[in-house]
């Protein structure tokens, strides 16, 4: 029989010790895992259009979040001008690795040139499509179309988000402007911009504290 030396003795025990480490930290590594990282996926309304930069949309609700003592980074993915088919068109490169859950914010810019509803659906589809393969996590946030398009093309409009919602399995919030409440025109317009269209600081607040808590839920989903 072959006797072993000491080095190998040694190479046999280290080798052994080296193992159980790295087992321990497969075990440990989601404890020292960094925040949980959440894109928002939009256009001007999450780009921040017309405000300071720590007024926007996206420093509000990360400010939001850590004030609830949620640990999470959100990262502005909003272009301000862009239609649904421009978050399609994007989302494949947008959701880098490090990117656990999505916010979804499209289509009011469709809503503004009066794009067919269809090719609204087709591309908030896709986007979805990209995040499930990929695994991430979305709250979609809905949209409600005027009147003056016709009782049809507001119908087709507004099944668009919590029909692809269930059939997606997202989070789902019903209007981004829910927070500003159901007041006259007139009366919420103090929370816009002197554009009619864009949120102002104070109405960017309200909105992330109405949609807040959604987000949250989005972040703990992704645990």
């Amino acid at each position: 029989m072959r006797l072993m030396n000491k080095d190998c003795l040694t190479y046999g025990a280290g080798r052994a010790l080296g193992k159980a480490i790295a087992a321990f930290l497969m075990l440990v590594s989601p404890a020292w895992a960094g925040p949980v990282t959440v894109l928002a996926l939009g256009d001007s309304l999450t780009q921040g259009y017309g405000l300071v930069e720590d007024q926007g949309f996206v420093p509000q609700m990360q400010k939001w979040i850590a004030d609830q003592g949620v640990d999470a980074r959100v990262v502005n993915g909003g272009v301000s001008g862009d239609t649904t088919a421009g978050g399609a068109a994007r989302v494949e490169w947008s959701l880098t690795p490090e990117v656990d859950a999505m916010i979804v914010t499209l289509g009011g810019n469709d809503l503004l040139r009066g794009l067919d509803p269809a090719m609204s659906r087709g591309n908030i589809e896709k986007i979805l499509t990209v995040a499930e393969a990929k695994g991430i996590e979305v709250l979609l946030v809905g949209m409600a179309a005027p009147g003056n398009y016709g009782a049809e093309y507001k119908a087709d409009f507004d099944a668009i988000y919590p029909e692809l919602s269930e059939a997606y399995g997202t989070l789902y919030a019903e209007n981004f402007f829910a927070g500003l409440g159901e007041g006259a025109p007139a009366d919420l317009q103090a929370y816009f911009q002197a554009d009619g269209i864009h949120p102002n600081a104070e109405g960017v607040a309200r909105i992330v504290e109405a949609l807040g808590p959604s987000v949250i839920e989005l972040i703990n989903a992704t645990k």
